[in-house]
């Protein structure tokens, strides 16, 4: 089988998000909020815990009804998104209240986003070869301007975001939308993602699937580079 199309998740596998400490750390000075490192390092690691930070951990602790329900969906919408990240962020206590919309503004901008190592290399490469490139992400905002204040943009020929369909990944529906717009048929088509059951949902459309470890960005160098292999 010869790969034609090569469909990407964003976060943990294209892009990571700055640390827990590294994203309230900018919200604190941006507002002019102190907080002693211990404090703040204190602060970071209970809303890592709870699983305020998109694209960070998931909550550690079961949630009640309510929020697990809307946990569930959040990616279908982009009020869903922004109530469900907040509604987590707001199980810890800030030392102004306003601070839990101020973070959740801060997850969506470039300055939280780091490509990995070798993100702009495998993309750049894939282009060279004549295989079109897909985004297809479980989110509840806009990446594109991530994509191109990190100069990956020009090598990506579809964005397929979940909150603009109304559907999240594993629903196959998702999947065949972004093949769709490629133009690529799924058995000619390869998902790489970090999560088995959300990006694994491609296989039951007939992609070929391949997985990478969730990783900080020090941490995997060159983790996308097999992909060059698999693809022929």
């Amino acid at each position: 089988m010869a790969i034609k199309g090569v469909l990407f998740d964003f976060s943990g596998t294209l892009f990571r998000i700055e640390s827990a400490a590294s994203w309230l750390s900018a919200v604190l000075t941006e507002a002019d909020v102190p907080l002693t490192d211990a404090e703040l390092v204190h602060t970071a690691q209970r809303l890592e815990s709870a699983g305020a930070l998109a694209g960070g951990a998931f909550p550690a602790e079961p949630l009640p009804d309510d929020l697990a329900a809307l946990w569930a969906v959040r990616d279908r919408s982009a009020e869903a998104h922004r109530a469900a990240y907040t509604a987590l962020s707001r199980r810890v206590a800030l030392p102004d209240p306003r601070l839990h919309e101020a973070l959740y503004d801060r997850h969506m901008t470039p300055a939280a986003w780091r490509p990995y190592p070798d993100t702009a290399e495998v993309l750049g490469a894939l282009r060279g070869r004549g295989v079109a490139v897909g985004v297809v992400s479980n989110i509840g905002w806009d990446l594109r301007p991530i994509f191109r204040e990190h100069g990956i943009d020009p090598y990506v020929d579809a964005y397929v975001l979940s909150y603009e369909h109304g559907i999240q990944k594993p629903d196959t529906r998702l999947f065949a939308v972004a093949c769709d717009a490629l133009g690529v048929a799924p058995e000619d088509t390869l998902m790489v993602g970090d999560d088995r059951r959300a990006d694994g949902g491609a296989a039951d459309l007939g992609c070929a699937v391949h997985f990478v470890d969730h990783r900080p960005v020090e941490e995997r160098p060159d983790g996308l580079r097999p992909v060059l292999e698999l693809i022929g």
